[in-house]
């Protein structure tokens, strides 16, 4: 009886960050499901020259965060399917899958928005290309709310270099980010482009004497549990699905080296939310009476509550709740009922083996029917489809 030989698979993926870690993850999820391979994996940082022994390695695919053009060209003479998880190399002719930065700067912009900011501010690593493109998708958002947002800018910035380089030039200017903090408008919102930046902002802020959350509410990128929480107060992070990612890629390079050839050359994928932590509790309403009103509906929007019992908290008559809300927030007091029920459903679906129906009364629906119905309006499929997507991305 003949075997057939097993796959010889390279991982050249950084296992010190809880991106890659989540990324390493999801491969060994496609391993334990489909037995496929025979894997080299070994402690490597995604800014180490290729490692030696690449050179004379004989195997069949590679999956990569490839940084920069020499490992890029490194990984390309093995002329093996190849399979990049990092895309800071344009114009390079290998499949990508990435997390969707779009999607990831406008999560953040609109947690900032949902709490009243209407000063934000950007604050990346300048030339990073992945900092650069959520700046760029930031700004958009928040101007397109009519907010106002800045965006640091550094005294000076490397023509070159990678990633870990301009994570380490950005320490040399902290007084100037302490000075740039201190001018913005506050109360201010700001996206930092990772935990790391986020926790360099928050000690920048500690040095200035600016108190987060009330003047300084931040959000991350990565939500690396370690550095969200030993940050003081704990870092609200946007959540990649890295793991998904890793899934994707194993299953795209296993196609790859059965001779198949990749549908398209780049795959995003979108994250799976917000994590909210301290950096972002906070309401920034000036209007005393809008701002009571948001904190009620967030406390018990899911009790059945209607704009009529919004009408007595604030004691204002209907017509200018409506118009101060609106005018304030960017949407009606009934928009934002249910999208605290819609958020509180989400996350029932997400964390709980609750049935339909049983989450519909927990977030304040009388109907089963239509609380799918207008579910699927709201976020595009039904509860069920929500729930088996959630729950494959993030499984052990």
């Amino acid at each position: 009886m003949k075997t057939s030989r097993r796959r010889q698979v390279a991982l050249l993926i950084e296992p010190s960050r809880a991106y890659g870690r989540g990324l390493l993850l999801g491969i060994s999820q496609f391993l334990r499901e489909h037995q496929a391979w025979s894997v080299l994996f070994q402690e490597w940082a995604w800014t180490d020259a290729p490692p030696s022994w690449l050179r004379k390695w004989e195997g069949d695919g590679v999956i990569a965060r490839i940084e920069t053009r020499r490992l890029a060209d490194a990984v390309l003479e093995l002329g093996v399917p190849v399979v990049d998880v990092r895309g800071s190399v344009p114009d390079l002719d290998i499949p990508l899958i990435d997390t969707d930065d779009q999607v990831v700067a406008s999560l953040a912009a609109e947690h900032l928005l949902e709490r009243g900011f209407r000063h934000c501010a950007y604050c990346g690593f300048v030339g990073a290309n992945y900092s650069d493109k959520r700046s760029r998708w930031f700004v958009e958002g928040i101007r397109r709310a009519k907010a106002d947002c800045h965006v640091y800018q550094p005294p000076r910035s490397l023509p070159g270099g990678d990633t870990i380089e301009r994570e380490k030039d950005a320490l040399l200017y902290e007084e100037d980010l302490v000075h740039w903090l201190v001018a913005l408008p506050k109360p201010v919102g700001i996206m930092a482009c990772n935990d790391l930046r986020g926790q360099q902002i928050m000690n920048a802020c500690r040095r200035a004497g600016l108190l987060v959350p009330d003047e300084v509410a931040l959000v991350g990128v990565d939500n690396d549990e370690v550095l969200c929480e030993l940050a003081d107060p704990p870092l609200t992070s946007v959540a990649p699905n890295a793991r998904r990612i890793g899934y994707e890629a194993a299953q795209l390079l296993d196609r790859m080296m059965q001779g198949q050839r990749p549908s398209q050359q780049q795959q995003l994928v979108p994250p799976l939310g917000i994590v909210t932590r301290r950096s972002t509790d906070v309401l920034a309403i000036p209007d005393r009476a809008v701002a009571s009103v948001l904190r009620f509906i967030r406390e018990h929007a899911c009790e059945g509550i209607r704009v009529p019992d919004l009408v007595k908290v604030a004691a204002l008559s209907r017509t200018v709740l409506e118009r101060r809300f609106t005018r304030l927030v960017g949407r009606s007091p009934k928009v934002e009922i249910l999208r605290v029920q819609i958020a509180r459903a989400k996350q029932l679906l997400a964390d709980t083996d609750l049935s339909l129906p049983a989450i519909a009364e927990r977030c304040g629906f009388h109907h089963a029917e239509y609380f799918s119905s207008i579910f699927r309006l709201k976020i595009g499929m039904p509860p069920g489809r929500f729930r088996r997507q959630i729950r494959w991305s993030t499984k052990p």
